[in-house]
């Protein structure tokens, strides 16, 4: 067989499945389409149908309209430029303390067991339930965010990054302390790539944790930010105007979860879930 009829037959297949891949995404985005329509409509219909009234849930073109009408405002962006503020913010330092302490005490089999009960203890604590105490230390300022979101992102990330450390082959690890690696480059070298894919797992769900306690933080305390606007919008009768920003709230979820999955897809382009999911 020749050279050319080789690379016709190896061409043939590649160009198949492109095409296949191809289709198969434009599937997947059509039912999302479709989906977004769908509950669209059913939303449109329920107060047009008179099955809730029309005070306590307006039909989602007058929503989608008030919506529009808030791009336009400086004070929706002031407001949207807060609570990324507060999310942004909060989410680094979670991240930074998780992962030094996670390295720190995952290296350690001592530290492991003298901490899995405290850590047990404090994880699910709701964070809500510190809101008295950011009160109490920070009033109404952004602190106050930040401190509920840090508590609540910063298990998210501890987790991920203790069960990254615990999944390092034994065998790659003794194998690099023979060729006399130190500890700092075994944790680089070895125990690092081991846990990243953890380590981007928990950043991502920190990510949506802290979006969630940004909004209620200033839902419920009061900082700047969507939330505060939600709630002045729903004490001066606003629904149309409270419902398009919490609206606003849900598409800036979406678009943080498109953001961290393209950077954990290009952190993690060598992992075999990442290369999974683009042969699939």
């Amino acid at each position: 067989m020749s050279s050319e009829t080789l690379a016709a037959g190896g061409a043939a297949p590649s160009v198949e499945r492109q095409r296949w891949k191809a289709g198969k995404g434009a599937a997947k985005q059509l039912l999302g389409i479709l989906g977004i329509i769908g509950f669209l409509a059913t939303w449109e219909l329920i107060p047009r149908l008179g099955l809730i009234d029309e005070r306590f849930l307006p039909p989602a073109s007058e929503v989608i309209a008030a919506l529009v009408v808030d791009f336009g405002l400086t004070a929706f962006w002031v407001a949207v430029g807060e609570t990324m503020k507060a999310w942004f913010l909060g989410l680094l330092m979670a991240v930074a303390a998780a992962v030094l302490l996670g390295f720190i005490i995952g290296s350690s089999e001592f530290l492991r067991k003298a901490t899995n009960s405290t850590i047990e203890f404090l994880r699910p604590i709701p964070s809500v339930a510190l809101i008295p105490l950011a009160v109490l230390l920070f009033g109404v300022k952004i602190e106050s965010s930040l401190l509920l979101i840090v508590y609540a992102s910063f298990w998210q990330v501890l987790i991920q990054v203790l069960y990254g450390v615990a999944d390092v082959d034994m065998v790659a690890n003794n194998t690099a302390r023979t060729y006399g690696l130190g500890r700092m480059a075994r944790i680089r070298y070895v125990v690092f790539p081991t846990a990243l894919p953890y380590l981007m797992t928990g950043v991502r769900l920190a990510a949506a944790v802290a979006l969630v306690l940004a909004i209620t933080a200033e839902l419920v305390i009061g900082s700047p930010g969507l939330g505060r606007e939600i709630a002045l919008a729903q004490s001066g009768g606003a629904i149309s105007g409270m419902y398009a920003l919490v609206l606003a709230t849900g598409l800036i979820g979406v678009l943080i979860n498109m953001l961290m999955r393209q950077i954990e897809k290009r952190i993690l382009g060598w992992h075999s879930s990442i290369r999974s999911e683009v042969i699939v």
